[in-house]
């Protein structure tokens, strides 16, 4: 089964994602992380394309810096970007990476969740 990461420095948002997840069938292959560096460490030596639900406004490394970081020890894997902004700029600015799959705005739901379903079971299928 592959591994889907979540890193967000907002610990509420990790547990909404999480239980989102759970309710896909999917909580044995997640991994939270609230500090990014700590993230980068575990996610950079995962070679079966994780996903990863990632936050774009963090102290310290933002979502696109993290991306950036990542790419240079891992090229394969993909990102389903989480903000709270409606930025234009963000959004066509994540449309330049393609690792980036999704961008979706806070707070998580169940019907912004729903459009992922068949994406999240097929992923992690071993």
């Amino acid at each position: 089964m592959r591994n889907i990461y979540i890193v967000d420095d907002e610990t509420i948002s990790n547990f909404i994602t999480c239980k989102l997840l759970e309710l896909e069938g999917l909580k044995n292959c997640v991994t939270e992380f609230t500090q990014p560096q700590k993230a980068l460490e575990i996610i950079s030596k995962d070679r079966d394309d994780p996903l990863i639900f990632l936050d774009l406004n963090m102290p310290k490394m933002n979502g696109f810096e993290f991306i950036e970081k990542l790419k240079k020890e891992n090229n394969s894997f993909k990102v389903i970007l989480l903000t709270s902004s409606n930025s234009k700029f963000d959004l066509e600015k994540s449309e330049k990476y393609p690792s980036i799959i999704r961008y979706l705005t806070k707070p998580l739901t169940r019907e912004k969740f729903s459009e992922l379903s068949d994406f999240l079971k097929k992923h992690c299928q071993p």
